[in-house]
């Protein structure tokens, strides 16, 4: 069985969890699971993500306003972010960004808020969770005058995007969809990562690799996502399992 998974994002807060997600972590370590980052997308998630982080030794949490949660930030979302990286077992801000899939018309409200995350992920010397959806040019410009360490999760761009990012000394997060039929993309980006700038995610409860595909995602499905892209980069998947752990413990300074 393999063993040492790390997942770098997961968002166990969401109701799709809600009925079973105690006895669902409780399973994780006979399955290889190790280590759990739970990402807040507001600050009732953030909290639940923190009680999840101090019953759980393995699990940790992250702090922060997702663009897709606007209608949740309060008028003062700095001093609100403040006060929840407070917590002792949070080791990044995120899930932060700018998504112009879904949201066109808010782009303003998204820049702003993303932009004073990143100052305060800066000034609290802790690592960003990027969150990029047709947005790679805004995105990469506020990366670029901010310089924050982090990663970009569930990367959707180009090897070229990506070469661009790993520049500015960042990771590359990236889940299920590499195993999907028609994704050229994350397979390309794939294979080409540094070994010492890769993590795996699953985005749980979404984009459950294939053979999960439409269902539930959670950790243990990492498994068959290292698979995929062990064969990509002419690795074994364990061997995989073990660098992406390292990387992750290494980002969030575990």
């Amino acid at each position: 069985m393999l063993h040492g998974i790390f997942d770098s994002h997961a968002h166990y807060d969401d109701a799709r969890f809600a009925g079973d997600v105690f006895d669902l972590l409780d399973s994780f370590q006979a399955f290889g699971v190790t280590g759990v980052i739970s990402c807040g997308v507001n600050a009732e998630t953030t909290r639940f993500a923190q009680a999840l982080a101090k019953r759980y030794d393995f699990v940790y949490a992250a702090a922060g306003f997702h663009p897709l949660n606007l209608a949740d930030v309060p008028d003062d979302p700095g001093a609100a972010l403040e006060a929840l990286l407070e917590d002792p077992k949070t080791v990044a801000v995120g899930e932060i960004g700018l998504d112009y899939h879904y949201e066109k018309e808010s782009r303003g409200a998204q820049l702003a808020l993303f932009e004073r995350q990143l100052q305060l992920a800066n000034a609290h010397g802790l690592p960003v969770i990027v969150h990029d959806r047709e947005a790679h040019a805004d995105t990469l410009a506020l990366l670029r005058q901010y310089r924050p360490r982090g990663v970009v999760h569930c990367f959707s761009g180009a090897p070229e995007l990506a070469r661009e990012v790993l520049e500015l000394g960042m990771y590359i997060g990236l889940g299920g969809a590499v195993t999907f039929r028609n994704a050229k993309k994350p397979a390309a980006v794939a294979a080409m990562v540094p070994d010492d700038r890769l993590l795996l995610e699953t985005d749980a409860p979404y984009m459950a690799p294939e053979p999960y595909r439409g269902q539930r995602c959670d950790s243990r499905m990492i498994a068959a996502t290292a698979e995929r892209i062990a064969a990509l980069r002419g690795t074994n998947a364990q061997a995989l399992l073990t660098q992406t752990a390292q990387n992750a413990r290494t980002l969030f300074g575990l």
